[in-house]
């Protein structure tokens, strides 16, 4: 299926610099899809040109005039830049230009302006931003990582029907597993709101396994994980230090003696096959859910390698109608368990 992706190029800490080579790889290993560069001309007129010679009728460049910068404010984002690369992009998928669009830019922002621009579900009060962490044999998808600071309970079982879908979508898996985030596996455990989030979950028709704690998360307990988006936050941010801090204590160790360094040597593939295991790049791209289009937001800090692969998640969540499969099962769900407002 031929998808066209509308890329904010100007996003993220690393600007054009990052986001036009992500774009030439993908494109190179994607043959059936299409990119549009969105940003200022001055600095990827020139290089998006040269993508264009290389990929006939795969690449169009789309001028803006303005730049969502990191320290900017929502609103600020919303009301003085309606010209700016993201903001530009976001329109492509209103209008239906392009299928999804990709930014690396302010989470803040992006949440703000799409929400505006694309609008919510019906029977989605607030939009969540889903991640994918490796586990033990796979992966696990965990919403929200930080878009929704307090939730209600009602937020959260939009929450796990979101990330249920999700994953049915990029997984192909017909009833993935959802658990509640919680300070223990025990029905009676955890604050009010995460009880009668627990409660709703078990009445959803959801493939509810229960509570899970931190730990399930790196075992692979439930293939989704449910909490507000101040928890799931800091569960990631302490996941990427930790994977980082054990590198480089690892890297530290085995460089320490001539014994050492023989060891590592001798230890190399299997070293390395351990760091691209734990290596957080290749689960870049997290889907903002439950928007009327498919938006992705890319770690700020992102390289091209990274990048590329929040341009692969954006391509198969078009691709497989994640949209449509979101609003169609939370319309069932809306008739059948009055479960919404």
């Amino acid at each position: 299926m031929q998808v066209t992706l509308a890329i904010d190029c100007m996003g993220g800490d690393h600007g054009p610099s990052v986001t036009v080579p992500a774009a030439r790889q993908f494109l190179a290993d994607d043959a059936h899809a299409s990119i549009l560069l969105v940003g200022l001309p001055a600095s990827i007129e020139t290089q998006a040109g040269a993508l264009a010679r290389e990929f006939p009728e795969r690449v169009r460049f789309i001028a803006a005039s303005e730049v969502v910068e990191m320290h900017d404010s929502p609103a600020v984002a919303m009301r003085s830049k309606k010209d700016s690369s993201m903001r530009v992009a976001i329109d492509r998928v209103k209008s239906g230009e392009a299928q999804a669009m990709i930014s690396a830019g302010n989470t803040g922002a992006l949440m703000a302006i799409a929400r505006f621009v694309l609008k919510t579900l019906p029977g989605i009060d607030r939009p969540a931003i889903a991640t994918i962490l490796p586990n033990h044999d796979g992966e696990t998808y965990m919403l929200d990582l930080g878009a929704n600071v307090d939730c209600t309970a009602e937020h959260l079982l939009q929450f796990g029907i979101m990330g249920s879908i999700l994953v049915s979508v990029l997984k192909h898996k017909e009833r993935p597993s959802v658990g509640l985030l919680n300070i223990g596996e025990e029905e009676i455990k955890g604050n009010e709101v995460v009880k009668q989030a627990g409660e709703l979950l078990r009445n959803s028709g959801l493939n509810f396994y229960g509570n899970v704690e931190g730990n399930d998360i790196f075992q692979g307990t439930t293939d989704v994980v449910v909490c507000d988006g101040f928890v799931g936050n800091s569960v990631l941010k302490a996941s990427e230090g930790l994977a980082q801090f054990l590198i480089r204590l690892l890297r530290e160790e085995l460089t320490r003696t001539w014994y050492t360094k023989l060891v590592a040597l001798l230890a190399t593939p299997a070293l390395r096959h351990f760091k691209q295991r734990i290596d957080h790049r290749r689960y870049n791209g997290a889907p903002l859910l439950g928007l009327r289009g498919v938006v992705v937001k890319s770690h700020g800090s992102a390289d091209a390698f990274a990048f590329t692969q929040a341009l692969q998640r954006a391509a198969e969540a078009a691709r497989n109608n994640l949209v449509e499969r979101i609003e169609s099962r939370i319309s069932t769900h809306m008739a059948a368990e009055g479960a919404f407002k």
